[in-house]
């Protein structure tokens, strides 16, 4: 099936300058350009994916063309890197916009805030405003989703899906315990080897190491998307500072934004997660009882993007039915 989604679904690469950033977007549909797009029939609604961390889109575009195709092709699905954490391959186009923010206004893009910043200038310079929105983040793209609405209150968005949503406590999670003091005590020690051991491979062979990291994993290559910055040490180093930062700032579950938005959003908690574990989900079923917040019957990991990404389409899908009904192409 997998063959049968890349054959049949569209799928545009760009690298734009956002906010001074070279940024990645993957874009689902024929709808490539929806602000200049003046035609009759234009997508009102975007799907937008925020990814976790790392955020390389190219992993996440099995599940942005299954859930396309599992919304029957009506609206535009579209992946957004995170800031830094993707470089346009040599010779690749970089896309510009006259109503680019200045890069100088975002202070520390490369943190979470800073990320946060980055979302929302794409979506007030790359879409149009009167376009309604349905916003899906994963891990921690489900932190910056929830800042989105709060400090996006003008943006159109009717939806929000929080998968395996990394917003409190991380630090205290399994995975916690043992990433904060890799990524907030001995990040600089790992950037040292990081840069000496890859910055000289050349290009053939970051690809040839790439496709066997993805053999090991049982996953097939993405290969029409550049998945080089999983060696490119700038992109590594700037997935580990982000890391640090989440270790430190995603402490306290931002209950009052949560109340704003309560039925706009939909909470689904892994069974077995390591980073948001099942108390967590109890916790906020016991703070939010009218809330839509479900868990896992799947058994499905954390990183569902790898294996389990029809079956996450689906379910999404099948959530979004009535929403978007209401909404004509």
């Amino acid at each position: 099936m997998d063959s049968d989604i890349k054959e049949e679904i569209p799928v545009h690469e760009e690298f734009i300058l956002c906010c001074g950033v070279e940024t990645q977007v993957l874009k689902c549909g024929p709808w490539t350009d929806l602000i200049n797009d003046q035609s009759a029939n234009r997508p009102k609604l975007l799907i937008f994916i925020i990814t976790g961390n790392p955020g390389f889109s190219a992993f996440y575009a099995p599940f942005a063309k299954a859930l396309y195709s599992s919304t029957k092709g009506q609206f535009p699905v579209w992946v957004i890197s995170h800031a830094g954490h993707a470089m346009a391959p040599k010779g690749k186009k970089i896309l510009t916009t006259s109503d680019d923010p200045n890069a100088q206004e975002i202070k520390d893009i490369y943190g979470l805030r800073g990320q946060v910043e980055h979302k929302l200038a794409f979506l007030r310079t790359h879409v149009p405003k009167e376009m309604k929105l349905v916003v899906i983040g994963h891990s921690i793209g489900c932190y910056i989703s929830l800042q989105i609405l709060k400090h996006g209150p003008e943006l159109p968005i009717i939806r929000c899906f929080l998968l395996f949503p990394t917003i409190e406590r991380m630090s205290e999670s399994p995975n916690g315990k043992i990433t904060t003091p890799l990524v907030c005590w001995f990040r600089y020690a790992l950037y040292i080897p990081v840069y000496l051991l890859l910055k000289p491979w050349p290009v053939n062979i970051k690809s040839l190491m790439v496709r066997m990291c993805l053999r090991m994993m049982n996953l097939q290559s993405p290969s029409e998307f550049s998945l080089l910055n999983m060696l490119e040490p700038s992109c590594l180093v700037n997935v580990a500072y982000l890391a640090s930062q989440e270790m430190m700032e995603v402490v306290k579950r931002d209950n009052e934004t949560i109340k704003e938005h309560l039925s706009k959003l939909t909470f689904y908690y892994g069974t077995k997660d390591a980073w948001c574990p099942k108390e967590y989900y109890e916790d906020m079923k016991r703070d939010f009882p009218e809330g839509d917040i479900r868990l896992c019957e799947k058994m499905m990991p954390h990183a569902f993007v790898l294996h389990f990404h029809r079956e996450m389409a689906a379910m999404v899908a099948a959530w979004l039915k009535d929403d978007l009904s209401k909404v004509q192409h």
